[in-house]
C-alpha cells in the first residue's frame, strides 16, 4: 500500500523528468565497532586491512578494464582516483599506524583516519575540491564492505519486477556504483549528499540522466516501491503523487522530450543573436578526456580547464611530462580552437605534499595564485608543461584569485624563467601565449582598468565573486539562501568588468554557473557579454537563448536598470 504524498527538495544537477519506482539503497554505516586488539594480533589486523584495500582496488581495476564503450569519458579517470586513494599513504599508511600504535581494530582505524581527511576537505573553499571529500568517504565505505565480508561493488542482479523506470535513492553513490546501475530501467538518481560538482552530478549530466543531490533525508523517508517523480530541473522529488500530479508531470515529460529534440537541431548552428552579434560558447572541463565531449556538444573552445584535477588523489606531484601530455591532449583534440588552462587552484588548508596546515580562514588564505607563487618550483613545472603543450594548439593561461598587480608581474617573471629553461633544453613552445586572470575577488572587479592594461583577457568566476562580494559561503546551509547572483552589487561588478575589458580591447568571458544558466543568458547579453563558458550539457540551452535574443535592445534595458539601481528580473527581459 503506498505511503502518504510527500514533496522533498534538493539540488537539481541534471535536468529532466522521470516517473518511476524508488529503489532505496543501503549504505555502509561509518559507525563501526570500536575495540582495541591485543599486541600479538596487530600484524594480523594490519594484514586484514592491507588485503581489504587490495581487494577493493582490484575490483575497481576490473571495472575500469571492462567499462562499456558508451560509458562517460571521464569515468575511467574518476575510478582511477578512487584506486589512487586506496594506496595513498595519507589513507593506507596512516590507518596502519593507528592499528600498530593505538591497537585500533581495522574498521575503527579506517573510519578515524577518514574523519581526519574528511575534515580537511570540508574546510577547502573551492567547491569542486570540497566535493572531493566524498571520494574519501566512498573509498572507505568500499573497503569497509570488504572488511565485513561483502562484495565491494554494489550489485543489483535482481531488480524489482515490472517494466517501470527505476529511481535510485541512496545516501551517496560512487562513480563505480553509477556504472553498475546505468542503463536498463535505472533512469534517475537521488542522493542525500552531494553538490553541483559531486561525481554523482558530473556523471549524471554526462549520461543525460535526471538527478537530485543534497536531499538530506530522502533515503530514510522513502520505501522500496514508492511511486516517485524526479524533477531534475526544479530539484523536486514527489513521493506517491496523486493522479492529477502524475498527469501534469507526464505532460511535462512529453514537452521536455520535444524541447530536447528541437535543441539537437541547433547543435551545428552558429550562436548568433538576432542583430548579428557572434557569441562564443565554450566549455568548462576537469579532465583531458572531456575535451572530446565538449567538441561533440558544439563548444567553440575550452573556456576553463581546471588543472587541479591532475594533482588530486595522489601522494606525489605530477611531473612536467605527465602534465604536458594532459595539456597537449586537450590542445590536439580542440585542433586550433582556444584552450584556456587555469593554473593550480588549491587552498591554504591542505598542501599537495601531504603536510597539513590549518589556516585561520582558508577562503582568505594562501590559495590559488598565492599558493603557486609561494612554491616556485611546483609553479615552474606547471608553466613549462603548459608552454610545451602550446605548440599543439591555441593555449591560454588563466590565473585564479588575482587581487594584486604584483601577482601578474610575478607570474610573467615565472613564465620568462620557464621559457629560459626550455630554451636551454631546446624544447619548443609557442612564440606568444596569452595570460589572463579570473575575476573572482571584488578588488580586481572594482579596480579593473590597470589589470586590463597588464593582461590579455579576463574570465569572470561568478561563483566566488558572489561569495566574496556578499560574504556568504553557499556551502553553509544557514546562509545559502542569501547567495544571490542577481544582487545589484554583483551585477554592477560584472558589468563594470565587461565594460572596462571591452574599452581596453581585451576579451572577457563568464565561466561560473551564471554562464550556463539559460535563464540569465539574456541578462548577460544585455551587459555586453559575448563569451560564455559552461558545462557541455548546458550549451544548447544557452545557444537557443542567444539565437532568439536582440543583443543591442537588451543592452539598453539592462543599462537602464543598472543605472537606476533597479532590481532586475531576468524573466522581464522579454525578446523584442
Amino acid at each position: 500500500m503506498p505511503g502518504p504524498t510527500l514533496c522533498l527538495y534538493g539540488q537539481g544537477v541534471a535536468r529532466g523528468y522521470v516517473i518511476g519506482r524508488a529503489v532505496v539503497m543501503g549504505a555502509t554505516a561509518l559507525e563501526v565497532a570500536h575495540y582495541r586488539i591485543a599486541a600479538e594480533d596487530v600484524a594480523a589486523e594490519s594484514e586484514r586491512l592491507t588485503n581489504a584495500l587490495q581487494e577493493a582496488s582490484d575490483e575497481l581495476g576490473e571495472l575500469i578494464d571492462h567499462l562499456p564503450e558508451d560509458a562517460p569519458r571521464e569515468m575511467a579517470a574518476m575510478l582511477n582516483v578512487h584506486r589512487l586513494l586506496m594506496s595513498d599513504p595519507l589513507l593506507s599508511s596512516q590507518t596502519l599506524s593507528l592499528i600498530e600504535e593505538r591497537h585500533y581494530n581495522a574498521e575503527w582505524a579506517l573510519t578515524t583516519q577518514g574523519q581526519i581527511l574528511g575534515e580537511q576537505f570540508s574546510a577547502m573553499e573551492d567547491e569542486y575540491l570540497r566535493e572531493r571529500g566524498a571520494d574519501v568517504r566512498q573509498v572507505i565505505e568500499r573497503v569497509l564492505d570488504v572488511l565485513h565480508g561483502s562484495p565491494a561493488m554494489l550489485r543489483l542482479d535482481d531488480p524489482p519486477p515490472g517494466d517501470e523506470p527505476l529511481v535510485v535513492v541512496a545516501h551517496d553513490i560512487s562513480p563505480a556504483d553509477m556504472i553498475r546501475l546505468r542503463g536498463g530501467r535505472f533512469s534517475a538518481f537521488v542522493t542525500d549528499l552531494g553538490g553541483a560538482t559531486s561525481h554523482t552530478a558530473i556523471v549524471a549530466r554526462s549520461m543525460g540522466v535526471p538527478a537530485i543531490v543534497a536531499m538530506g533525508k530522502a533515503r530514510a523517508l522513502l520505501r522500496d516501491g514508492d511511486t516517485v517523480i524526479v524533477d531534475g530541473s526544479a530539484g523536486a522529488l514527489v513521493v506517491n503523487p496523486s493522479d492529477a500530479v502524475l498527469a501534469e508531470y507526464r505532460a511535462r515529460q512529453d514537452a521536455y522530450a520535444r524541447e530536447r529534440a528541437e535543441l539537437e537541431l541547433l547543435r551545428n548552428e552558429p550562436a548568433v543573436t538576432l542583430d548579428g552579434i557572434d557569441i562564443s560558447l565554450n566549455a568548462n572541463i576537469e579532465l583531458p578526456e572531456e575535451a572530446a565531449v565538449a567538441l561533440a556538444a558544439g563548444a567553440k573552445g575550452i573556456g576553463l580547464f581546471r588543472s587541479e584535477f591532475l594533482f588530486m588523489g595522489r601522494d606525489e606531484l605530477p611531473g612536467e611530462e605527465e602534465q604536458y601530455r594532459a595539456y597537449a591532449s586537450v590542445a590536439k583534440t580542440m585542433a586550433g580552437l582556444p584552450v584556456t588552462i587555469r593554473t593550480l587552484d588549491l587552498g591554504a588548508d591542505k598542501t599537495l605534499d601531504g603536510d597539513t596546515t590549518v589556516a585561520t580562514n582558508p577562503a582568505l588564505g594562501q590559495r590559488a595564485i598565492r599558493y603557486c607563487l609561494a612554491r616556485p618550483e611546483m609553479f615552474g613545472t606547471q608553466l613549462r608543461a603548459i608552454l610545451r603543450a602550446s605548440v599543439h594548439g591555441n593555449i591560454r593561461i588563466l590565473l585564479p584569485m588575482v587581487a594584486h598587480l604584483h601577482e601578474v608581474r610575478a607570474t610573467r617573471a615565472a613564465l620568462d624563467a620557464a621559457r629560459r629553461e626550455l630554451d636551454a633544453r631546446g624544447e619548443p613552445y609557442a612564440a606568444h601565449i596569452e595570460l589572463g586572470a579570473m575575476v573572482e575577488v571584488p578588488a580586481i572587479a572594482i579596480a579593473i582598468e590597470p589589470f586590463a592594461q597588464a593582461l590579455d583577457f579576463f574570465s569572470i568566476g561568478t561563483n566566488d565573486l558572489i561569495q566574496y562580494t556578499l560574504a556568504i559561503d553557499r556551502g553553509d546551509h544557514d546562509v545559502a539562501d542569501l547567495y544571490d547572483p542577481l544582487h545589484p552589487a554583483v551585477l554592477r561588478l560584472i558589468a563594470n568588468t565587461i565594460n572596462a575589458a571591452q574599452r581596453a580591447g581585451k576579451s572577457v568571458a563568464v565561466c561560473g554557473e551564471m554562464a550556463g544558466d539559460s535563464r540569465l543568458t539574456r541578462l548577460l547579453l544585455g551587459m555586453g557579454l559575448t563569451e560564455f563558458s559552461m558545462h557541455p550539457q548546458q550549451l544548447l540551452d544557452v545557444k537557443r537563448e542567444v539565437r532568439g535574443a536582440h543583443s543591442n535592445a537588451l543592452r539598453v534595458k539592462v543599462a537602464t536598470a543598472l543605472n537606476r539601481a533597479q532590481p532586475i528580473d531576468p524573466d522581464a527581459l522579454q525578446l523584442p
